[in-house]
């Protein structure tokens, strides 16, 4: 009996890792480049001196859907959608590299360009500050230009460029704000094939309508180990009291 609640309990634990991440997707469906979290079950073992012996099982968050979102043209310089697996390079909250699909680029007044999100952008020397300037294009390969403040429409200044970078080879992760991360620490190097697409934007690839099928049937996974519980609560209860009839 004590196993069987036990097996419940991690179910009722899966169920919820499940819900969890589920609502986190239909939150994000209209969020910038968003990816969708995919959280599925990993078995748990008991290592010992012999075999190892299969106990429980954990759901968790084990990876991202790193399909394409729908790509959609919207006339700003400053948006971009990236081609491919590419990935942008941004500073995460703690000071580190990390990277993103999102592209709805942001220029604050003192010239720092972020995303959408708040995080600053990254180019190949740090984050991206770009001076005053009347226009600003982004060029297929991430280089910025800029016309300055003033300055001839015809001689536009390169000022930098946004660095882009494939996952394709390295053991990356999305975390819990969203980025995504090289395993173990350290950086991916530069991509000079990578591309992106300037004055378009690639929306979530979550699908609401199958997060909404994925919540019902977590939802009724939960329910049933509840009531198994019960169940099994209830069957203990009444051996214990067959127990206590005198013979």
């Amino acid at each position: 009996m004590d196993r069987l609640v036990y097996t419940s309990l991690s179910a009722l634990r899966g169920a919820m890792a499940r819900q969890a991440s589920t609502a986190n997707n239909l939150a994000n469906a209209n969020t910038v480049g968003f990816r969708a979290e995919i959280a599925n079950q990993r078995p748990l073992w008991i290592e010992g001196q012999g075999f190892d012996a299969r106990a429980l099982a954990s759901e968790e968050v084990l990876a991202a859907d790193m399909s394409e979102g729908t790509v959609s043209e919207t006339g700003r310089a400053l948006d971009i959608a990236m081609e491919g697996d590419a990935l942008l390079a941004v500073q995460a909250d703690n000071g580190e590299e990390a990277y993103t699909r999102r592209g709805d680029l942001q220029l604050s007044d003192t010239g720092l360009l972020t995303t959408g999100a708040g995080n600053p952008v990254l180019g190949e020397q740090g984050p991206v500050t770009l001076p005053p300037a009347d226009s600003v294009k982004i060029d297929k390969d991430g280089s910025i230009w800029i016309v300055p403040t003033g300055g001839d429409p015809n001689l536009p200044q390169q000022v930098g460029r946004l660095k882009l970078a494939s996952p394709v080879g390295s053991n990356v992760a999305k975390g819990l704000d969203g980025l995504f991360r090289v395993v173990g620490g350290g950086a991916l190097p530069s991509d000079p094939l990578a591309r992106v697409n300037s004055g378009s934007l690639e929306g979530s690839n979550v699908n609401p309508t199958k997060a909404l099928v994925d919540m019902i049937e977590a939802s009724r996974a939960w329910d049933q180990q509840l009531k198994l519980i019960t169940t099994t609560r209830e069957l203990d209860s009444a051996t214990a009291d067959l127990m206590r009839l005198p013979s």
